[in-house]
């Protein structure tokens, strides 16, 4: 049996990359997946169901009242919401620059998508939670937060946001038997970054600044995921795990 069997989960920002592999690697411990993202999910969707595992997917834009009903509905159809990972940003996309080069309507967009959208999932499935008698919720921050990389301020505000949003529900959740923790990913070579050059002087110091000196791969962490997600983490809530390979220690 595997470690989420019965379990139903929503995984935002899951068309591709790190969303998509985190999606399939909840559906291989027995969860129901529901895959959403702005994006098409089609094809994150087709490689957990033809790996026998159970996802369906759906459009959802993590700032749209709207969309956020229809997904909590889809999720009650498919058995509930035991679990939600909020995984949606934007990042792969950015090209880093000074922060006086950084406009209103590009500083607010980061904000509105990457902190706010898990204030509105957040307030959108806390009720079938609740109703339910508990959850767990994971939230995707970054290691950026801790040491202020130069040319992402916008994004690393962003993040900051979302530890304390972390903290924030875990405490206002906690007696509802709802668990809401977070992951701070270092710089990890998902397809997205891979393919963004605006990265590559990046690279090389990060890897140095390191414990483990190695790049780091989407699949470092899923360990942790699955951690956070199951019955393992029962009494963990309002933390922050860094999986960085040791850039920071806190």
């Amino acid at each position: 049996m595997g470690r989420l069997e019965g379990k139903t989960a929503i995984i935002t920002g899951a068309a591709q990359g790190i969303g998509a592999l985190m999606a399939k690697a909840m559906a291989q411990e027995g969860a129901q997946v529901l895959v959403t993202d702005v994006q098409d999910t089609a094809k994150a969707v087709e490689a957990i169901v033809s790996g026998g595992g159970k996802a369906q997917g759906m459009k959802v834009d993590v700032t749209n009242n709207d969309d956020l009903a229809a997904m909590v509905e889809t999720a009650t159809s498919m058995g509930g919401i035991d679990i939600m990972v909020n995984n949606a940003s934007i990042f792969a996309t950015l090209t880093p620059k000074p922060f006086f080069e950084i406009s209103d309507e590009e500083f607010d967009t980061i904000m509105r998508v990457n902190a706010r959208g898990i204030h509105q999932v957040m307030r959108a499935i806390v009720p079938t939670m609740i109703k339910a008698g508990g959850g767990k919720v994971v939230n995707i921050a970054s290691g950026t937060f801790y040491y202020g990389p130069p040319g992402l301020s916008h994004y690393t505000a962003s993040k900051g946001a979302v530890i304390a949003l972390t903290r924030c529900h875990g405490r206002e959740l906690g007696d509802k038997n709802i668990q809401v923790n977070a992951i701070a990913p270092g710089l990890t070579e998902s397809e997205g970054i891979a393919n963004n050059s605006g990265f590559d002087m990046a690279r090389a110091p990060t890897v140095a600044s390191r414990s483990i000196k190695r790049e780091m791969l989407p699949e470092d962490l899923l360990g942790t995921l699955l951690y956070l997600t199951s019955s393992d983490s029962n009494f963990v809530t309002g933390q922050t795990l860094n999986v960085d390979g040791g850039k920071v220690n806190i």
